[in-house]
């Protein structure tokens, strides 16, 4: 039988009117709080200017405010950086961005921005403290287009929105990928007025030349990738009879399908055709080439060649040269020629160090190394094209500015030269009386860049032709050791020599 008291107490007409009133009130909160989640946009937001777009979980965007877009090991150089932009005084600076994939889950991309970002840095502290108080000061941001650049689209539309006060951007530098998201980037930024300095861009095609121009106001700081192979020709005196081409067949990458043209060309009259491997989509991810790669030894076994020119991206370039080290013709010398991806090897963990024992020389065209304007018995420093003066700065820079970056790859040395190119550009704008040039005037001055206007580089002297490349420029050939560092070994010029003194490029029928 219930309970008399239970019942007075649970069931009364009052208790029924205040449970159902409670009811109604966690019904009404519930639905309250379903239609505020559904009509409230998720916060996405990383830190001033940088977000995750839907359905990704990178930090995409602008930032000069010590940012590290989800990377520890930028957060040193984000910080330095951060610190030098809170010195400067309103309307009294320009924005240079530093354009790169800094969410890389890839290694070797990482390593390379990382370095790429502290020579841009310690040349913007020359510029605001070394350079005799020229205006206007510089303020450095770094934009991040994310893994394989694929973010490219909003990062630009922020840069675009950035050429007014207060951030007054003047100039994109980092751009650092012959691929087609960043041919893409440089599109849109070149069209939309704003100055572009690529640092480690080689692809031909992503420049300008006689009769076109797709990237109005686009310089560079590194040679194509003709000018790449042509250095190799004259450095190498490769016998064409004795060599052979191993190049990627996956189109639309703008480094790979450049340089293989240009080795091409440098093998005309050669006895065997291209062999050919296909990447993946992503050339960072292995795939299945390692095992394509097995029967392409095998058959450059069967060839008389000793000579090897690569056209890929570093991660079948390594997986070449671990396949090549075990080949069955082992008594037999081979030489690899390729082009500035062989940079990568060195910090490669998965390049097999065996393999560079087993009679195989791997050497590639570098944008830059430390050893190359430094005198050494037997290889004395040109006396046109570059200098020692010129990277010693550099390296006075580096240690003013308390950055630390590794030198061998070069990354560094050519960013900071960059980041030199895109200031003189801002400077060289900016009218008497003025603090800093309007967004127009900067891309103009990329014809003026040359005879006594050059930029003395770290790499070496940048003298820009009319269409914004440079001309004769230095490259470095360096050698992979078995212990995987990176042995210069000497400079070579497209042109076959360096520049005459006035660095003036000549008359191009």
């Amino acid at each position: 039988m219930p309970h008399r008291l239970r019942y007075r107490v649970f069931y009364t007409t009052r208790q029924k009117i205040v449970t159902s009133a409670l009811a109604l009130i966690v019904l009404t909160a519930a639905v309250v709080w379903a239609v505020d989640r559904a009509t409230t946009p998720e916060d996405r937001s990383c830190a001033p200017g940088v977000e995750r777009p839907a359905g990704s979980t990178e930090c995409i965007g602008v930032n000069g405010d010590g940012h590290t877009f989800g990377v520890p090991t930028l957060a040193k150089a984000a910080a330095a950086i951060a610190r030098e932009n809170k010195t400067l005084r309103p309307d009294t600076y320009a924005t240079v961005a530093l354009l790169l994939p800094l969410s890389s889950p890839d290694p070797g991309t990482r390593i390379k921005v990382l370095h790429e970002i502290q020579g841009a840095y310690a040349y913007q502290w020359r510029a605001n403290h070394a350079s005799n108080d020229q205006t206007p000061k510089i303020r450095l941001v770094l934009a991040n287009t994310g893994r394989n650049n694929a973010q490219w689209k909003p990062v630009v539309e922020r840069l675009k929105a950035m050429t007014g006060a207060p951030d007054r951007l003047r100039a994109v530098s980092g751009v650092a990928t012959s691929s087609t998201p960043v041919r893409e980037a440089v599109t849109a930024l070149t069209k939309a007025g704003i100055a572009v300095v690529g640092t480690t861009i080689t692809a031909d095609d992503l420049a300008n030349g006689p009769g076109r121009t797709p990237f109005p106001g686009l310089a560079r700081v590194s040679p194509t990738n003709g000018d790449e192979a042509r250095a190799l020709a004259h450095f190498g005196k490769v016998d064409a009879a004795k060599a052979l081409l191993v190049q990627d067949t996956r189109s639309g990458d703008h480094y790979t399908d450049t340089l293989k043209a240009a080795f091409a060309t440098s093998l005309k009259g050669a006895p065997y055709e291209p062999q050919l491997f296909t990447s993946p989509p992503d050339p960072t991810d292995e795939g299945t080439t390692a095992n394509t790669f097995r029967q392409i030894t095998h058959l450059i076994c069967d060839t008389r060649a000793e000579t090897v020119f690569f056209a890929g991206r570093h991660t079948q370039l390594r997986q070449f040269i671990n396949a090549l080290g075990h080949r069955g013709c082992a008594e037999r010398r081979f030489t690899v020629l390729t082009g500035d991806e062989g940079s990568y090897l060195g910090a490669d963990g998965r390049l097999d160090r065996d393999a560079l024992k087993a009679r195989l020389t791997v050497r590639f065209a570098s944008l830059a190394h430390p050893d190359a304007w430094t005198p050494a018995p037997g290889r004395p420093v040109p006396a046109a094209g570059g200098s020692t003066t010129d990277y010693n700065r550099f390296l006075a820079d580096l240690t003013a500015a308390e950055a630390e970056p590794a030198l061998q790859d070069g990354q560094a040395i050519v960013a900071y030269d960059a980041m030199a190119t895109a200031v003189h550009a801002i400077r060289q704008a900016t009218g008497e009386g003025r603090h800093y040039p309007a967004l127009a005037d900067v891309p103009t001055q990329w014809p003026q860049v040359k005879g006594s206007l050059r930029v003395r580089g770290a790499s070496g002297w940048i003298c820009l032709d009319n269409h914004g490349n440079p001309y004769d420029k230095a490259v470095p050939i360096v050698e992979l050791a078995p212990d995987g560092s990176q042995r210069f070994v000497q400079l070579a010029w497209p042109e076959g020599r360096p520049p005459a003194a006035d660095c003036l490029p000549p008359k191009r029928d």
